[in-house]
């Protein structure tokens, strides 16, 4: 099958390459001429384990192709998958703006057979719009299908190809019939192929990342009580966790979600309720105490010093929102980042495996950056870890010891056993701890 991914992103650019390695013959289109470059040339523009050598193979192959061209591609393309940026806008809201350029860009081109797929984020009613505005540039009627994303960046590839179900809306059966058969190749263990209306399927993608930024926002909130009343939320976890109808997923307390979904996706979806005349209350909780947490980290900072942290200075370990992506969007750690230089802190040495780039193009000189993590802990005051990446869970905490100014470190991932680290004589606050409650 011959395919059009229009938009060259995060889940474009996964999209594209992952259908291409099942054989199809995929057109990347992107308006950025030096984006298009790159990925002609075999670079990739985004960290994701494994993106890189499956582009550079499938474009050897000549399955995998980039353009600005619109023309060079839409009309031989039987799918057309839309997987361009909807931003939040300043009320919360889905800036929709790049769909509907595409759509303009798309009419004139179109096959009669083509189907013109949405794989953005969208709010409800998306889909059946552009199917009017795409009638109304055609003149005849265009099939128009939702099919949401649930790729975990980090893991898009295995989510991608071995995915636990693939959701689309239709309004039409012989649409679903087009997807079914593009997707067949990633379905042979079974797991469901969904087929629904146009609206399920958009609200679909939203429920689903609204669940699951719920159940962090409450395990946090639940984090942050045990500190109070002397329990310890890892315990509290397991305690919960082993109940099948509760289950461990997502319920690990830390700073705070980031990243470019669960935040967009939860104002996107409050903005939808207040349109419909509705507060969404569970919603605004879980954003209020998801804004309150990524604080968390610099108020315990703040508290053990007293106040006093001008002069200080504190090294970071971990900046993405999460582990395996170089994403910065939202993240934990630029929060923390803002509220200690407010404070007066004179240094902050950062590490992070992939996204000190994208730190540095934010913050440039305001900060310090090391290649190597235990670089960052050379005249520190303070060790404070915000993302949890596999290399620093080993840590030498005998070699911490000895090169920070005062043995202390705030754990906003909780990597470390208290007990260890106390026989090291390094003091360890992390998220609902029970021993948290000697800071107060």
């Amino acid at each position: 099958m011959k395919i059009a991914v229009i938009g060259t992103g995060y889940v474009g650019l996964v999209t594209g390459t992952c259908f291409s390695e099942s054989g199809n013959y995929v057109t990347c289109i992107d308006i950025d001429e030096t984006k298009v470059s790159r990925l002609q040339a075999g670079e990739v523009p985004i960290y994701e384990p494994g993106l890189e050598e499956m582009v550079k193979r499938n474009t050897k192959a000549g399955r995998l192709t980039f353009t600005t061209s619109y023309a060079d591609v839409i009309p031989d393309s039987k799918c057309i998958f839309i997987a361009v940026g909807t931003p939040m806008t300043a009320d919360g809201s889905a800036n929709l703006d790049s769909i509907w350029k595409v759509a303009e860009s798309l009419a004139p081109l179109l096959a009669e057979d083509a189907v013109v797929i949405i794989k953005s984020t969208v709010p409800v009613g998306t889909n059946r719009k552009l199917a009017e505005i795409l009638k109304s540039l055609t003149g005849r009627e265009v099939d128009v299908a939702s099919n949401p994303e649930f790729l975990k960046e980090g893991a898009a590839i295995d989510d991608f190809s071995k995915p636990d179900r693939v959701v689309v809306g239709v309004s039409r059966p012989e649409v679903s019939d087009v997807l079914h058969e593009l997707y067949k190749p990633f379905l042979r263990t079974e797991h469901p192929f969904l087929s629904m209306e146009l609206e399920s399927a958009e609200m679909t993608k939203y429920v689903a990342n609204c669940m699951l930024a719920t159940k962090i926002s409450f395990i946090n909130e639940m984090a942050n009580l045990c500190e109070r009343v002397g329990a310890d939320i890892n315990q509290v976890r397991r305690g919960i966790g082993h109940d099948q109808r509760i289950g461990f997923s997502f319920l690990f307390p830390g700073v705070g979600y980031g990243g470019s979904c669960f935040p967009k996706d939860v104002s996107a979806l409050i903005s939808v309720a207040h349109d419909r005349e509705m507060e969404p209350s569970i919603l605004n909780a879980v954003d209020q105490v998801n804004t309150a947490q990524k604080r968390v980290l610099f108020d315990k900072i703040n508290r053990y010093f007293e106040g006093d942290l001008a002069g200080k200075t504190v090294a970071i370990w971990g900046l993405a929102f999460k582990p395996k992506t170089d994403d910065i969007r939202e993240a934990p750690a630029l929060v923390l980042i803002d509220l200690l230089l407010e404070a007066g802190v004179s240094n902050i040495k950062v590490h992070d495996p992939v996204a000190m780039e994208n730190v540095k193009a934010e913050y440039g000189d305001k900060l310090s950056y090391f290649d190597h993590h235990y670089d960052t802990l050379d005249g520190a005051d303070v060790l404070v870890i915000v993302t949890e990446w596999n290399e620093f869970r080993h840590a030498d905490f005998d070699y911490i010891r000895h090169k920070l100014t005062q043995p202390v470190i705030f754990d906003g991932r909780n990597l470390y056993e208290p007990s260890k680290l106390k026989a090291k004589g390094i003091k360890y606050f992390g998220i609902g701890l029970s021993s948290e409650k000697n800071l107060d």
